[in-house]
This record gives C-alpha cells, sequence and structure tokens, in this order.
C-alpha cells in the first residue's frame, strides 16, 4: 500500500494513494496511525483527490530520525572520509521535519548548507534487539524520501553533527511512503538543484543493509512505529541557496521537492 499525510476538511487525515492513469490520486481516508496524535478519522464519503492537489503535509511523525552516515562509499570519498566499519548513527531532530513543498530555510548562522538525497525507512513496530536470525520485514512499514540538509561548515566546526543536521526546515519529508518497493532490488535515488541532477544512485551500492542497520540501531535504542531512518546518501551532495529549488526523487516513491529561502 502507499499512502500519505494530508489536510482535508480542516483536519490531519492518511490517504491511501493509488495510481490512475499514470499519476497518483488518494484514493480514500484511512484510519491514523496510533502515534499521530493530530490525525483524525473520516467516516464519511470521500471524492478522489489527485495528490498534486492535496495539502500534503510529512507523512510520519517520528519520535526520533536515526540517519545514517557515510553508507555510500563514493559519498564518503567525495567528504574526504574513510568507509566506516560498521553503520555510523546519528540523530536528527523531529522538529527540523517539514512537508512537501515547505521551503528549506538557510540559517544566518551558516556559510553553506547542503542537500543531501536519501531513501528513508519509516518503523512499523516497536523494535528493541531484533536477532540476527529474525526477519526485519515486520518491522518496515514502508519507505519514504528525505533531505538530510546539513550545515556543511558547522558539521565540520562542530567536531559532532548535532546542530549541524537539527536546524528547523532541516528534514524535508514525503510525498508518501510505500510498502511497494525492495530496496535490494536498486532503487535510483536523484537529487536536481534547479532541475541539474546533482545526485544519482541506487541502493544496491549502500554498504549496509536495511536488515542489517534495523538491526544494528535496535541493539542500541528501541525504535518506536512512525520513527524514521535516512539510509544515506549518494556522491554529488553540495549547496543550496536562496532561490533554489532542490528534488528527490527515489524510484516507486515520487519527488519530494522543497524551495530554499533565507
Amino acid at each position: 500500500m502507499k499512502y500519505c499525510r494530508f489536510i482535508w476538511e480542516d483536519a490531519v487525515r492518511y490517504g491511501e494513494v493509488a495510481d490512475r492513469d499514470g499519476e497518483p490520486w488518494i484514493q480514500r481516508v484511512l484510519a491514523p496511525w496510533p502515534e499521530d496524535p493530530w490525525a483524525k478519522a473520516w467516516p464519511g464519503a470521500f471524492t478522489p483527490l489527485a495528490l498534486k492537489s492535496a495539502m500534503l503535509l510529512a507523512p510520519a511523525v517520528p519520535s526520533k530520525i536515526v540517519c545514517i552516515g557515510r553508507n555510500y562509499r563514493e559519498h564518503a570519498a567525495e567528504l574526504g572520509n574513510e568507509v566506516p566499519k560498521e553503520p555510523l548513527l546519528f540523530l536528527k531532530a523531529p522538529s527540523a521535519v517539514i512537508a512537501p513543498g515547505e521551503p528549506i530555510r538557510i540559517p544566518a548562522l551558516s556559510h553553506r548548507v547542503d542537500f543531501e538525497g536519501e531513501l528513508a525507512i519509516v518503523v512499523a513496530r516497536r523494535a528493541t534487539k531484533i536477532d540476527a536470525a529474525e526477519d526485519v520485514r515486520p518491522y518496515i512499514r514502508g519507505y519514504t524520501i528525505v533531505n538530510d540538509v546539513t550545515a556543511r561548515d558547522l558539521q565540520k566546526s562542530d567536531g559532532q553533527w548535532s546542530r549541524a543536521k537539527g536546524f528547523d526546515t532541516f528534514c524535508p519529508m514525503g510525498p508518501l511512503v510505500t510498502d511497494e518497493i525492495d530496496p535490494e532490488a536498486g532503487l535510483t535515488v536523484t537529487t536536481r538543484l534547479n532541475g541539474e541532477v546533482r545526485q544519482r544512485g541506487t541502493t544496491r551500492d549502500l554498504i549496509f543493509s536495511i536488515a542489517m542497520l534495523l538491526r544494528h540501531i535496535s541493539a542500541a535504542m528501541t525504535l518506536l512505529p512512525g520513527d524514521v531512518i535516512p539510509t544515506g546518501t549518494p556522491a554529488g551532495v553540495g549547496p543550496m541557496k536562496a532561490g533554489d529549488e532542490v528534488e528527490v526523487s527515489v524510484e516507486g516513491i515520487g519527488t519530494l521537492r522543497n524551495p530554499v529561502e533565507d
């Protein structure tokens, strides 16, 4: 199933998404996920709505965003870093999440803010210390797109990444969540800046697999329903400035678009 989170009849709703003549449409309103305190069900009739016409929200409400650093070899190399021997974890503030179409705001404290397009996991159920022999698929609600926006200069000067990754608006997410794709089969991740391709990679090149990431993270911290795990970014990251537009596309999900403002 594919679903989105959107505003309809003055309330937050979840909607099942299906293709119509090659375009995604919201077909019906779904019951909200329990972790979302703002969403409401809709017992009445619903007229299908084109996804592009909907007021979309970020499709997940995470208690935490557990990111993976340097999970593509070429990206590690472009920043002059060694490939990690085990997944490199860092946290991104949930308050950084914004919806498709909302502006990424460049903070006055930074002189270089980069885009980082990524495939992200949305957690389905509570996960603690997932066993090596256990199937991880029941823990995956689906996948979405995240732009792991980064104040690159502050990342380098701070020595740790919380501030550089955690500014308000630094986690665009969406446009939907789907369980109809298989990252192991290879999904193309593409980032465009003002229409020009800057990043293009495939999830076949992930250093650490989806299963390994879930086991590694849950060995350290309990994952909760709705938590989001961006899986790393391909090579080609670069700076943005006010007036730009960033588009991150993942095969089988769609495109996450956000303008950039001061």
